[in-house]
């Protein structure tokens, strides 16, 4: 759906076919544009990415020698900034709050507020406050927790005694909505399946929330858990560069490879999906782990992509804490600097983030603000008052844009492809867009190229929609800088216009 303007009863989409159709119809790219996926891992032998899979000329595969000297061995299709030098990664990480909170627990567990020193006394206090937020998360996650595995089980029991009712390996919502029997047993498993699907959940959303949950309790929340060790990197050490491997994809590339395949999964072919951008060349870089990132591995990670030729930068991850700003600020600037083009996911908490912190973000530690910088939120397939997605954070000064994020069609590892929802699929569309842009105007500059995505999109401020997060209704142009969803046949028509006026 969202290559489409709008179809049925649908909210509007990033409109890709129609831009194919008419400006660039005839019209093949100018130019390659390198797109930096800075994310979980790339499946780069994936049917519909492995032709558009950025390649670094300058080394030469599998020698063990780092032929272009850049401190990276290997470094063929990209760089792994969580993987060890013995080929083992990490997978599963804590938050940063978890990590915050274990470093002040180390100093301050047994102490006494009264016998604190007066120069400790503000680390205390953070100590104290940060224990709080991570012991009333825990809590929250193993409660959860609790109650997803009792309706698990009250689901799995139904699902038996519905499919030795109906003598079926398979149940759907349909068939389940459909069965009659006098019996109480078949009547109490209908209305307990009724009910999940009633939700917009099925058996398998609810296995994979436990396991969600499972993952929060056994490592994210988890303060005696630290996978660091496998890096194998001087950790303390914030300007240190060269560390990880080259393998990028990594133990777990589904998240990565389902935003890689939005921006540029090959176009026109029998598989499965057609990425937003032609004429691109994805560069893995594998950063994020099943937790929070590193402040660390997210700034060497940019700088990676800067130093190796990338021209716009997804980043399809965030976090709520960033002890080492300051490290991946330099980063930031620095691309800003080479004229990069960096795209960010809002994030998922249904939150407004012009009063809640998202990091990475464009606005600096010491003042100053990136200017080649765009702030995704989502937008969903449903339109009319569900225009906003539930999930989606959003905030008037520090979200600049949404685009389609809502039941996004993309690649996963192992030539498969899946739905999935977020503002990590929704940044792609832009970073998508951008390319697209791009590869056929070279000679716009990545500030233009973000004007003209920002000033083209359609325009919603005065719908009332449902505010994310809960049923509230609000302005679509409360939600964001533009009131706006990104359009690229509008973008297309406009970068014509500015290129051809050049």
């Amino acid at each position: 759906w969202y290559h489409r303007d709008r179809v049925p009863r649908s909210g509007p989409g990033l409109n890709t076919e129609a831009a194919y159709q008419t400006v660039l119809q005839d019209r093949d790219p100018q130019d390659t544009v390198r797109v930096a996926i800075i994310d979980s891992g790339i499946d780069i032998e994936h049917e519909d990415l492995a032709a558009e899979t950025w390649t670094n000329a300058d080394e030469v595969p599998g020698n063990g020698m780092d032929d272009d000297g850049n401190g990276y061995v290997d470094d063929v299709h990209g760089w792994n900034f969580i993987g060890g030098p013995d080929g083992e990664h990490v997978n599963q990480d804590t938050y940063e709050l978890t990590r915050l909170y274990t470093d002040l627990r180390k100093r301050f567990a047994d102490a006494d507020s009264a016998d604190v020193a007066s120069t400790d006394r503000e680390a205390y206090r953070r100590y104290r406050e940060l224990k709080q937020t991570f012991q009333k998360k825990r809590k929250q996650a193993e409660q959860r927790l609790a109650r997803v595995e009792k309706a698990q089980t009250a689901v799995q029991n139904s699902v038996q005694i519905l499919k030795k009712h109906l003598e079926t390996d398979t149940l759907t919502a349909e068939v389940v909505r459909s069965v009659s029997s006098p019996q109480r047993t078949v009547q109490r498993a209908q209305k307990t399946l009724r009910y999940f699907y009633n939700q917009g959940l099925s058996p398998d959303d609810l296995r994979e929330y436990k396991d969600q949950l499972e993952r929060q309790v056994e490592y994210n929340y988890n303060p005696d858990f630290d996978p660091r060790p496998i890096v194998g990197d001087d950790y303390a050490d914030k300007t240190e560069r060269q560390y990880g491997n080259n393998d990028v994809e990594g133990p777990d590339a589904t998240h990565g490879t389902h935003v890689a395949g939005i921006v540029g999964a090959t176009r026109q072919n029998d598989p499965g999906t057609d990425g937003i951008a032609r004429g691109v060349r994805l560069m893995p870089i594998r950063a994020v782990p099943n937790g929070d990132e590193r402040d660390k591995d997210v700034a060497n990670a940019i700088r990676y992509a800067v130093e190796n030729g990338a021209d716009v930068i997804n980043m399809s991850f965030g976090k709520s804490y960033s002890p080492h700003k300051e490290v991946v600020d330099a980063a930031v600037q620095y691309a800003d600097s080479m004229g990069v083009l960096m795209v960010h996911a809002a994030g998922n908490d249904g939150e407004n983030v012009d009063s809640t912190d998202n990091y990475p973000s464009p606005s600096y530690q010491e003042n100053g603000r990136a200017q080649r910088w765009i702030e995704v939120g989502a937008s969903s397939w449903k339109g009319g008052k569900q225009l906003a997605a539930p999930f989606s954070n959003y905030g008037a000064d520090r979200v600049d844009v949404f685009a389609p994020g809502h039941s996004i069609y993309s690649t996963v590892p192992d030539d498969q492809y899946e739905r999935n929802d977020g503002t990590s699929m929704a940044a792609p569309m832009v970073s998508g867009l951008a390319a697209l842009i791009m590869a056929h105007y070279p000679s716009l500059s990545a500030i233009e190229v973000r004007s003209v995505i920002l000033d083209t999109a359609t325009r919603y401020r005065d719908r009332q929609v449902t505010r994310p997060g809960g049923t509230a209704t609000a302005r679509f142009g409360a939600l964001s800088e533009t009131g706006a969803i990104v359009n690229a046949k509008s973008a297309l028509q406009r970068a014509a216009e500015m290129a051809n006026a050049q």
